[in-house]
């Protein structure tokens, strides 16, 4: 499969804020018209059969082939500062494309992108009318243990205490952005008892992407009874639904 590119656009647009709260016995607000819908369809199904994705570094030159062409830099230059970032290893200057050292830097685009490992498995995840409930098993790493998300308000709530609402990300059609995504939701567990001893910071999301499939990714550093998880654990998975 293709790398998907996972750029500062998608930290902003993945990093838009939401509500984290502690769970308490209170009704949460209504969703806003169509999201329960569109949410439990890009859930997952029990058992869902998934793909598991990486992040890996990239480097990008569009910008800088633009830049060398204009300036009327030695094309073979550039073809080997392409084809050694090609590689994921930072080109060096070469004053032969015609551009300053500075201007190089700054068009030499460093990024992230997203690529499947090769790996199929099926999630650990059970569902009925009313909520989706994630368990552990193989590749799953404990990420999204004890996490739900209840299918008629759209709460996310953790084994940590705390529980989060949905915001809307925005939809994507400019591959230079990043991810291209159809539509998607996003939720922001921040929490901390000092009393318990329990604490959250995670970010789960759930994407439409462009190409019809749906990545779902978990990202979170947690406490609970005072133990303290020692990695910032990631989870991030594709599947059709």
């Amino acid at each position: 499969m293709r790398a998907a590119r996972f750029t500062t656009w998608s930290a902003v647009t993945l990093g838009a804020l939401g509500a984290a709260l502690a769970v308490s016995t209170s009704v949460p607000p209504p969703l806003p018209s169509g999201w329960q819908a569109k949410i439990g369809t890009l859930l997952p199904q029990a058992g869902q059969t998934v793909t598991l994705l990486e992040r890996r570094p990239s480097i990008s030159t569009v910008a800088l082939e633009l830049v060398v062409a204009g300036a009327g830099g030695d094309r073979e230059v550039l073809r080997q500062v392409t084809a050694t970032a090609a590689r994921g290893v930072a080109p060096t200057y070469d004053k032969r494309l015609n551009i300053s050292a500075e201007d190089f830097k700054r068009y030499i685009v460093f990024q992230n992108t997203l690529a499947s490992t090769g790996k199929t498995f099926r999630l650990t995840v059970s569902r009925d009318a009313s909520r989706v409930s994630f368990g552990d098993g193989p590749y799953m790493n404990g990420v999204l243990k004890g996490v739900s998300i209840d299918l008629k308000t759209g709460e996310m709530r953790g084994p940590e205490g705390f529980s989060a609402r949905p915001v809307a990300v925005p939809a994507n059609d400019d591959p230079d952005r990043g991810l291209l995504v159809r539509s998607g939701f996003q939720w922001r567990m921040n929490g901390n008892n000092a009393q318990i001893g329990n604490g959250v910071r995670g970010t789960l999301n759930l994407l439409h992407l462009g190409s019809g499939r749906v990545l779902l990714s978990y990202t979170r550093k947690s406490m609970i009874d005072r133990k303290v998880d020692d990695f910032d654990r990631e989870l991030i998975v594709e599947y059709t639904r």
